[in-house]
């Protein structure tokens, strides 16, 4: 089961919590110090396994993306570098995702106006409400 890091917006309390892949996006998250549903899912160091023998260039100069996550335009370069040296072919929802990005749309904007691309397709840090 993975362990998802999180940001209270009430409180700015940092916690983590575990949730099954089935359940991502169903299960309301609470702030593990003041109880509060306004968290922010952070988007943490993330490492590839890859067909390209050079796929992980990027890993000793990984981003920040806790600073990305402010940054729409830099993150989705980001996410195209790291795209294009894993040597994947990804889903073309992820190109559609990036391009947004680096147009500077916030996830809260392409989510609105893309209501199919799951959780899974494009970093997720809306805030949780439901």
């Amino acid at each position: 089961m993975p362990v998802y890091q999180f940001i209270c917006l009430t409180c700015k309390t940092s916690f983590e919590k575990r949730i099954a892949y089935e359940n991502y996006g169903l299960e309301t998250v609470h702030c593990t110090a003041c109880g509060s549903t306004k968290i922010q899912r952070k988007i943490s160091k993330i490492r590839f396994n890859s067909s390209n023998p050079d796929g992980d260039v990027f890993s000793e100069d990984m981003p920040d993306f806790a600073h990305l996550e402010q940054n729409p335009e830099e993150l989705g370069r980001t996410l195209r570098k790291m795209g294009q040296q894993t040597g994947e072919q990804f889903e073309p929802e992820f190109d559609e995702v990036v391009d947004r990005l680096e147009k500077g749309q916030s996830f809260d904007q392409i989510e609105q106006e893309l209501p199919d691309i799951s959780a899974t397709s494009a970093p997720n840090t809306q805030e949780q409400s439901r």
